[in-house]
């Protein structure tokens, strides 16, 4: 007779969650750490009870938006290269809805993170029940719909017995090397209080297995013939080399076969910026000596990337009239872009196998040692300090230079969405593996505070220093108050161009009138002035004030503490570096009065014809 213990569905979802385990270096831990939860009516009674009796085992975070806290929860999976992850948990109604912008981060980005909304109650009988949107045609239909589209795995749970098939794959999806992503179980409040007699055996600690898939003879058989006869190879490294702990043997293909190597945004810091392979950034946001190889190269190939529009720009990037694409991905769906060869596997032992065919006398790339000195010396230039008093605005490339210049081994660099991105993929000179982290896939703005957070979280002896623009900052900031109370240092610089300065430079080119991004050119009555010193000061963080790099440097310098600190510096909205980047296909109006957008479309048709027309 199977033996059995009665919980309510709330309590089973909870003890289930905290034992699921990794193995991390010998250790085993909960590959959930912690629950993030904001509790309302949809929540409170029947989770809320639940995390308290295991609290101990998994910890509750309370924080202050459901949106930010879910990118805490994300950025601390993206830190923990996808091997831990977080859950969160919400009202429904606006508690719910808050987190779908998260949770299509998640999903774009390939991130683990596990979704507990309160749902409308099962039974109906109270309905409409408070925040509960009603859908006039279809009665099964709740708020929570709306994270159908941007979760890999949704399931709506409206009876206790049918987490016995939920919870399984809601792991399974959330350590799948294809299929990671966002996870949500809709969880009707009147059913998280109902009771089940579960079978104890469910609730046994389980260590659960990270697959990682080989590639099949015939795909390496035919890239390597493909290698064979390359003149110009190149390696482009996405964010799945750091996922699958790919970094030591990507590092002998590049040094072996003398391949270089080229980061998208999620792949940055892959290898050291030192690296002699190591050409850089590629793409829109990338440097000359990567994007000029790109150019030439005749063999592209793509490990754990997506192939966004930003890492290939647009499809104008790779010019070679023949080039080849080889693709290592472990999904199918990514692997199968580009008209690629695909190999469907684990970028790790994909490039093993690549290593291995290709012996002692690979492929063999050169002619790139020129580029990249000269890639090197155009960054030195951009982020150099001013010489004497005549800076008194800085640009936001000196503002990258001052925080390298602090950086140690140690530092992990923190950005996602505005001008930093841009600056940061092309000019920050990663120290070391791992140290750089961007949110891009998704541009999501608000992302970065909370990202602070999840990354200290996971990395508590690194040295996190995260940039955000002033705009940014103005749509999330309120987890800093989280990470004062919870006693998590980090630093972070907040760069004040007085408006969207990013956006407004694409806006000028595209030939288009300076208007409604940066603060000045909006609709106001009153001139904005924040003080975004007293700001996080009132939230409890150090903060401080600088007007010159030099003071930024002196600020960077003290940033020890157990507190976050925060340093406030204005910035010119104008410059950005000049050298590197690529096109990007941003639609210019075909039809419009003023001679600038006339112009930016004549060179926007122009550009558009070296757009690749590939399967992508």
């Amino acid at each position: 007779m199977t033996k059995t213990i009665r919980l309510t569905a709330a309590q089973a979802l909870v003890r289930y969650c905290a034992n699921q385990l990794v193995e991390i270096d010998g250790e085993r831990l909960p590959f959930l750490a912690a629950c993030w939860g904001i509790f309302g009516h949809g929540n409170v009674a029947g989770m809320g009870e639940a995390l308290y009796a295991h609290r101990d085992a998994l910890p509750t975070y309370r924080g202050h938006n459901e949106q930010t806290m879910a990118h805490a929860a994300i950025a601390y999976a993206k830190a923990s290269n996808r091997n831990r992850a977080m859950m969160v948990t919400t009202s429904i109604g606006p508690g719910a809805t808050n987190v779908v912008t998260a949770a299509a981060l998640a999903h774009v980005n390939r991130l683990p993170l596990l979704i507990v909304p309160g749902d409308v109650f099962a039974d109906r009988l109270p309905d409409p029940v408070l925040q509960q949107v009603e859908n006039f045609s279809d009665g099964t239909v709740s708020a929570n719909d709306c994270f159908r589209p941007v979760s890999r795995y949704f399931d709506r749970i409206t009876r206790p017995q049918q987490l016995l098939r939920a919870l399984p794959r809601a792991f399974r999806t959330m350590t799948d090397p294809a299929d990671c992503g966002p996870v949500t179980l809709a969880f009707c409040q009147d059913t998280q209080a109902e009771a089940y007699d579960f079978p104890v055996s469910f609730f046994e600690p389980r260590v659960l297995h990270f697959r990682r898939p080989p590639p099949e003879k015939a795909q390496i058989e035919a890239a390597i013939a493909l290698l064979a006869n390359a003149k110009a190879p190149m390696i482009v490294a996405g964010g799945g080399v750091h996922y699958s702990g790919a970094t030591e043997i990507l590092d002998t293909v590049a040094a072996t076969h003398h391949i270089p190597v080229a980061e998208t945004q999620a792949g940055k810091a892959a290898l050291a910026w030192s690296h002699s392979c190591n050409l850089g950034p590629i793409g829109v946001t990338g440097g000359t000596a990567a994007n000029d190889m790109a150019a030439k190269a005749d063999v592209v190939i793509a490990v754990g990337t997506r192939m966004q529009d930003f890492t290939t720009g647009s499809w104008s990037l790779f010019k070679h009239p023949d080039v080849k694409f080889i693709t290592i991905n472990a999904a199918s769906y990514d692997a199968g872009k580009a008209g690629a060869l695909a190999i469907v596997s684990d970028a790790r032992e994909g490039l093993q196998a690549l290593h291995d065919a290709l012996g002692v006398a690979g492929a063999t790339g050169d002619g790139y040692d020129d580029v990249r000195s000269a890639w090197d010396d155009a960054v030195d230039n951009v982020t150099a300090p001013p010489s004497g008093d005549g800076n008194s605005l800085p640009t936001d490339m000196q503002v990258v230079g001052a925080v390298q210049r602090a950086s140690n081994d140690s530092t992990i660099i923190v950005g996602a969405a505005g001008t930093m991105p841009g600056e940061m993929h092309k000019l920050f000179r990663a120290p070391a593996v791992g140290s750089y982290h961007m949110e891009y896939g998704f541009s999501c703005m608000g992302y970065e505070v909370a990202a602070g957070l999840g990354v200290k979280l996971a990395r508590p002896d690194a040295d996190v220093i995260v940039m955000v623009g002033d705009g940014s900052y103005m749509m999330g900031n309120s987890e800093l108050a989280a990470a004062v109370t919870m006693g998590v240092p980090f630093t972070l610089v907040i760069t004040d161009n007085r408006g969207f300065g990013c956006i407004n430079r694409l806006q000028a080119g595209t030939g288009g009138a300076a208007f409604n991004n940066l603060l000045d050119d909006s609709f106001h009555v009153n001139d904005s002035a924040i003080d975004f010193v007293a700001h996080a000061a009132s939230m409890g963080a150090a903060a401080v004030k600088v007007s010159t790099i030099a003071e930024l440097e002196s600020a960077l310098a003290d940033r020890a503490g157990d507190i976050p600190k925060v340093i406030v510096i204005d910035t010119d909205a104008g410059p950005s570096t000049e050298a590197g980047g690529s096109w990007w296909d941003v639609g210019v109006p075909e039809v419009s009065d003023r001679k600038e957008v006339q112009q930016a479309r004549a060179e926007y048709e122009a550009n558009e014809a070296d757009e690749r027309k590939i399967p992508v």
